[in-house]
């Protein structure tokens, strides 16, 4: 598995190609097959929704896959080299920690395997091969690296496209010969048939499989050792199942694996040490399976029941005995003791969400004598998005021995059988478990394990003695509550953390996205988290520096721009919610959907630049306010079809600008002088009011990350506010504001206002 890199994919499709030919010729049938899926665009990495996640579906029988990696980049000076990072991941999507952050407590993950492409040019291309790789779903997870926080505005600045399409060709076996058990196969390798592939099927309740080579000859000469090497399993990421024993360095070429993989067929390969000789071999397997005894039926079914988390279902366990049978036949074994089977009930509850029910508990007799395996069914290929939490709980009362443990391991494919009372791990020949330890000084216990395989997942119980303390385990039991669910998210993210649900070519998954400084995959790690002071303080400015707009409400009132007051007071209100429930932390107050909050604020924002600019063209009341009228119901319209947009903001300013110089041209034209007319307008209102604006455009659009968000945003409040007080033109000094104060005659009258042409009843 060494990555090859190659400057065009047609390179590795000839040498597949020419693979498939020499595979030909050689005798086995091979068929190559090619997947690919749409390319898709990379983002810097900041949460498991940045990177991008592809699912291939690998066949039965493949003896090699090859994937190939392209990677590309837009053309730009704002195009960089940069590095793309892929994970790779059998039968569930890769667990990856780009940020290097801490996992939660109990959480095991195991790191996936990656490369590092490095993309210097307008495209790459990698390869990876992979031979004998498990069949089933690969996934693929690609990113690009740390997000650097930086807030761009959407339209503000150009971002340079770095595209990632990953593609595979897959080299299959048809007709692979069956290796039956306790029945002989005569194979052979030479030059043209270098490899010999079989294939084996593990029922259930198989403890061991037994492969043995013999009657061995070299151009039929019988020799002792015999110059081939054995195969026993698949390839997979980041883990390896594959078995190899090298027959020539011993007379007898025998390997036994414990607890095999049920229900799957198993691939046996058998390649030569040197082709120049003929080598045949007898190959036989042997299985040794715990074969359950009659059970008969289950009383309870015949019955009305409910489940729920009190819900009790008692059955006799001898019911559920298991005996061990090696060739029908009953056989004694003194190191491994056979087990019992405890039912399970699966019920789906949602999207990536299972609760699972012991039939006759939530307890569950544990004994020495024998494990006991409950079965947890995730092999429906849709239950792999989520996180398996499983949580033990001992009983100390029903404990007969305080100096004994209850161990415990969850693994995949099939249980773990055999456990040891010294080992640090619980793992078979090929699978990997994850151990669980009680005893009466811990009580209880918890694992959780994120994205779990697609397979059958079974959790063995069994109490052990200390073998330093020269005690020996004699029908010792206790009963431990085992509590078992498959959650989209660990505890729902966290009160820092939210839980959300992601898609990718039909297949759902979940992952946490974190706030207020918090990392990890559970939102559990603190190490870069804002305290509640700063939380608290950056709520504090976002909020009241929206107070700045008073003074242009009132400077307005005083101007008797009322509709322009109306528009800032309207603008510092939603803003202030806005900002005071769109905090990451838990200094947050929302008195409506955030999403009303968000528009109110970003529609108010934009219409008090459009009324200001049209207040400062000084145009006849009738044709302002239809402007004001028309534009903001085209602006309420562009808010709701992209608010986050560049040309939100900039059409209705350039729009406003353009009326307002026209107007100004036509007063300097018509007064053939500068207008506005006096210097002190220019020097100490324009010029700072324009100063301030583009101070806060600057601050805006370059300075905001997501780091110093709450001060340089607060400070963008304060300047725009700032800028309206300098920039709104002055009033009409004839005009009173207070008609209440004037003396009611006897009926209506018209009061006009000449110079405005301004009609109303009074």
């Amino acid at each position: 598995m060494v990555p090859q890199r190659g400057v065009c994919w047609f390179l590795g499709l000839l040498g597949l190609m020419l693979e498939d030919g020499w595979a030909r010729l050689a005798g086995p049938t091979y068929v190559s097959e090619y997947y690919s899926q749409a390319p898709q665009k990379l983002s810097l990495y900041s949460w498991y929704g940045s990177a991008r996640l592809f699912v291939f579906q690998v066949p039965e029988n493949t003896v090699l896959m090859r994937w190939i990696l392209q990677a590309s980049k837009g053309k730009g000076p704002e195009c960089q080299n940069i590095n793309v990072t892929v994970h790779f991941r059998a039968g569930a999507p890769p667990v990856i920690n780009p940020l290097q952050t801490k996992f939660g407590i109990n959480t095991v993950a195991l790191p996936s395997f990656n490369l590092t492409i490095p993309l210097s040019s307008d495209q790459t291309n990698t390869f990876l091969n992979i031979s004998k790789p498990v069949p089933g779903d690969w996934f693929v997870a690609a990113h690009l690296p740390k997000d650097d926080g930086k807030i761009e505005v959407k339209g503000f600045s150009v971002k340079c496209s770095y595209i990632f399409q990953p593609q595979m060709f897959v080299q299959r076996l048809i007709n692979v010969p069956v290796l039956e058990p306790n029945t002989s196969l005569r194979m052979t390798v030479s030059l043209l048939h270098p490899v010999a592939h079989l294939k084996i099927f593990i029922p259930e309740n198989t403890a061991e499989l037994a492969i043995q080579l013999t009657n061995c000859t070299i151009n039929n000469h019988a020799v002792e050792a015999c110059p081939v090497r054995l195969l026993i399993g698949s390839n997979s990421l980041p883990n390896s199942y594959l078995k190899i024993l090298n027959c020539n360095e011993s007379v007898n070429c025998r390997k036994i694996l414990d607890s095999p993989p049920w229900m799957k067929w198993l691939q046996v390969t058998v390649e030569s040490s040197n082709n120049d000789w003929i080598v045949s071999f007898d190959i036989e397997a042997y299985l040794t399976v715990c074969t359950p005894v009659d059970i008969g039926y289950l009383p309870t079914m015949n019955k009305n029941f409910t489940l729920s988390s009190k819900s009790s279902v008692t059955n006799n366990m001898d019911m559920f005995r298991v005996n061990m049978k090696i060739n029908n036949t009953e056989a004694i074994n003194d190191w491994k003791s056979c087990f019992h089977n405890q039912p399970v009930l699966r019920e789906a509850l949602d999207v990536d969400s299972v609760r699972f029910f012991v039939l006759n508990g939530p307890d569950v007799f544990v004994t020495s004598d024998y494990p006991i395996i409950l079965l947890l069914n995730l092999n429906t290929r849709r239950d792999n998005g989520g996180t398996i939490i499983l949580n033990l709980r001992l009983n100390k009362t029903s404990l007969s021995n305080e100096n004994s443990t209850v161990f415990a391991c969850l693994s995949a494919g099939s249980p773990v059988m055999s456990l040891d009372v010294n080992s640090m791990n619980c793992r078979e020949a090929l699978s990997w478990g994850y151990l669980l330890k009680m005893n009466a000084s811990i009580l209880s216990t918890s694992l959780h394990v994120p994205y779990p395989e697609t397979d059958r997942w079974y959790l063995t119980l069994q109490i052990l003695c200390p073998n330093d303390k020269g005690q020996v385990c004699v029908k010792e039991s206790a009963r431990v509550t085992v509590s078992t669910v498959l959650s989209p998210c660990i505890g729902d993210c966290g009160i820092y953390g939210e839980c959300r649900l992601l898609r990718t070519h039909g297949y759902l998954y979940a992952a946490c996205v974190c706030k207020a400084g918090w990392n990890g995959w559970s939102c559990t790690d603190d190490t870069h988290a804002l305290s509640y002071g700063r939380q608290l303080l950056a709520t504090l400015l976002l909020t009241l520096s929206n107070l700045m707009f008073i003074p242009p409400t009132v400077v307005a009132i005083h101007r008797y721009y009322f509709v322009e007051a109306a528009v800032y007071l309207f603008t510092m209100i939603f803003s202030t919610f806005y900002h005071a429930c769109d905090q990451p932390g838990i200094a947050v107050l929302c008195i409506m959907e955030y999403d009303t909050l968000q528009y109110c604020d970003f529609l108010g924002s934009v219409l008090s630049v459009w009324v200001t600019v049209l207040c400062m063209a000084k145009l006849k009341s009738q044709f302002k306010y239809v402007l004001f009228i028309l534009g903001s119901l085209l602006i309420a319209m562009s808010m709701q079809l992209d608010r986050r947009g560049l040309w939100n903001l900039l059409g209705p300013c350039l729009v406003a600008l353009g009326i307002m110089v026209v107007a100004w041209v036509s007063q300097c034209v018509k007064r053939r002088h500068c207008y506005p007319p006096t210097w002190k307008r220019w020097v100490f209102f324009l010029l700072p009011g324009i100063g301030a604006a583009l101070i806060a455009i600057a601050v805006y659009g370059f300075l905001e990350t997501k780091e110093n968000y709450y001060y340089t945003h607060s400070i963008w409040h304060i300047l725009v506010a700032g800028s309206v007080v300098f920039l709104l033109p002055p009033g009409k000094k004839h005009i009173s504001l207070w008609f209440w104060t004037r003396k009611l005659t006897c009926g209506y009258q018209i009061c006009s206002n000449v110079e405005e042409d301004l009609y109303v009843v009074c």
